[in-house]
């Protein structure tokens, strides 16, 4: 499975990029799996711009940096979309990068990490409907936590207590990427199948 974690937010002063490494860490424990944490901000994109609907327009021409974003994107089988929560949903430039995609992320599973006061979760519902308007596979397993700028260090490591709660976000967090593998695998065979 190649994997890629999203790191949804490019503000300065940004938490998000610790717990995508957090994320990335513990991937890189399962079997036959390659990560890659993919930072928005090494993907600068215009606001949205296109005159028509990038799926429906054959005569489309992406300027570079939109290509370099689409091109990325394309190479996965799988994702985790490492979101905080900002009034009430995602970052805009999360949003924003999702209206460049056109078929990128079809019958590819995607499952969301998200912080904020309320672990990120309204973020996360939007970013879900999001997801599934891009014909992604949204698997019903997936992190959030509440206070996270406390929680994990800059390293991307969690708190030895926290990782120690047979309930906490260590074990939701293992227990979704080995989800999130199961859904990748099958999936994968499955297109291969249908395109052969």
């Amino acid at each position: 499975m190649k994997l890629q974690v999203i790191v949804g937010a490019t503000r300065p002063g940004r938490v998000t990029n610790k717990m995508a490494k957090w994320v990335a860490a513990e991937a890189k424990n399962l079997p036959d799996t390659e990560v890659e944490v993919v930072d928005l901000v090494d993907y600068p994109l215009p606001f949205f711009n296109e005159p028509i609907s990038p799926r429906f327009n054959p005569e489309r021409k992406p300027t570079a940096d939109v290509k370099k974003w689409i091109d990325k994107i394309a190479q996965a089988d799988a994702y985790v979309f490492v979101t905080p929560e900002y009034n009430h949903s995602m970052p805009g430039v999360l949003k924003n990068a999702f209206d460049f995609l056109t078929w990128e992320l079809v019958k590819k599973p995607t499952t969301i990490a998200s912080h904020g006061t309320v672990g990120g979760a309204r973020a996360a519902m939007h970013l879900k409907e999001v997801l599934s308007e891009a014909r992604s596979v949204v698997i019903p397993s997936q992190v959030a936590i509440a206070g996270m700028s406390d929680k994990i260090n800059e390293a991307g490591e969690l708190s030895a207590e926290l990782k120690d709660q047979p309930y906490g976000p260590q074990t939701s967090l293992k227990n979704a990427l080995a989800e999130l593998k199961w859904y990748s695998d099958a999936l994968s065979k499955a297109r291969a199948s249908s395109s052969s």
